[in-house]
């Protein structure tokens, strides 16, 4: 059976001639849907996390490779096949306030894909599933809706359109850094009601974000990358706990920790510690920034090491394991089935 999303050797470049943007660098990765995933894609601005995210949603197309819905090409796929998919597939996006028309109450965020997908069979029935949903991501609707978009918080309207998700009874969640612009005590109300989501209705979730905390606190695997290639790629704790790539240690290493001892940005960067001459665009990406750089990470790009069995990292390093191809990620992606599913 054809896995529900799945991303094969995927690139996007934008420009043209000397001014090129490689976006993403061959990605791939595999979300079968069946048992539930929850993924976390994390990186610094500028790593590719975003397109990646438009990618796999069919909101622009690759400059090479195939994204694939349950074995078929997003962009070969019949109307009828889009229309499954994008209720298969569903997003939650970075600014709330975006997704809502300030002309409309908040009621209509809700109706509409009721409407369009034809989900009830009357009115009392969509009134009961909204409610339903409300209730699934811990809004109240006598608290919520008849109301404007500016009568809300932000925390308040990021929930409503998880709950407009959670009406199509998706099998995909994508979430692109949908906690970045709340309020830090939202935060781990937003992030619940994902958990919430993943564990009670079975809905898998790749979450993108730049916070290693959140990614930490909510997701089973992770995959960092580092200007559109895959850095380190595995189980979350592992990663964070110990991680095996210069650039995740990095990114740990810049969470700030609660010590009055501990100054703000100590310890946040990576000088280079050799006299080696530098040419990312022939070998690593990194290691203009690594400590660690060897002639080798400049005359070749590394591959895929597989480190152990949860966890890989494309660092020359570890080049005394064996390589792991790109479309083989999900051989160190644990697919944690879940309680109570429906």
């Amino acid at each position: 059976m054809a896995p529900l999303l799945e991303a094969k050797n995927v690139s996007k470049v934008f420009g043209g001639g000397k001014q090129v943007t490689v976006a993403l660098d061959n990605f791939s990765l595999v979300v079968s849907g069946d048992p539930p995933s929850f993924t976390s894609i994390a990186g610094e601005s500028g790593s590719g996390k975003t397109t990646l995210a438009r990618l796999l949603l069919g909101f622009s197309q690759p400059t090479s490779g195939e994204v694939l819905y349950q074995g078929k090409n997003l962009w070969k796929m019949s109307s009828g096949e889009w229309r499954q998919f994008r209720r298969d597939v569903q997003a939650v996006f970075q600014d709330p306030f975006e997704v809502f028309n300030p002309f409309y109450r908040v009621d209509h965020l809700l109706t509409t894909p009721i409407d369009k997908f034809h989900l009830a069979k009357s009115k009392v029935e969509a009134r009961a599933q909204i409610e339903q949903a409300l209730a699934a991501v811990g809004l109240r609707p006598e608290e919520t809706l008849g109301r404007f978009p500016h009568q809300l918080s932000g925390g308040q309207r990021q929930r409503l359109t998880i709950a407009r998700a959670l009406l199509l009874h998706p099998k995909l969640i994508i979430a692109d850094e949908p906690v970045s612009m709340v309020d830090a005590s939202l935060r781990a109300t937003i992030l619940e009601s994902l958990n919430r989501l993943h564990t009670q209705f079975g809905i898998s979730f790749l979450y993108i974000t730049h916070d290693l905390t959140t990614a930490y606190q909510i997701s089973d695997n992770i995959i960092v990358l580092y200007r559109g290639a895959v850095a380190e790629v595995g189980d979350v704790d592992l990663v964070i706990k110990k991680p095996a790539h210069p650039y995740s240690r990095l990114l740990i290493s810049s969470i700030p920790e609660p010590s009055v001892d501990r100054r703000w940005g100590e310890d946040q960067e990576l000088p280079s510690a050799t006299e080696v001459k530098v040419d990312t665009n022939h070998g690593c990406k990194f290691a203009d920034r690594c400590p660690f750089v060897m002639q080798m990470c400049t005359e070749k790009v590394p591959p895929l090491y597989r480190i152990d069995d949860r966890r890989a990292a494309a660092c020359f390093l570890h080049r005394e394991s064996p390589v792991l191809a790109s479309e083989e990620l999900g051989k160190v992606m644990a697919e944690k089935a879940t309680a109570g599913t429906t």
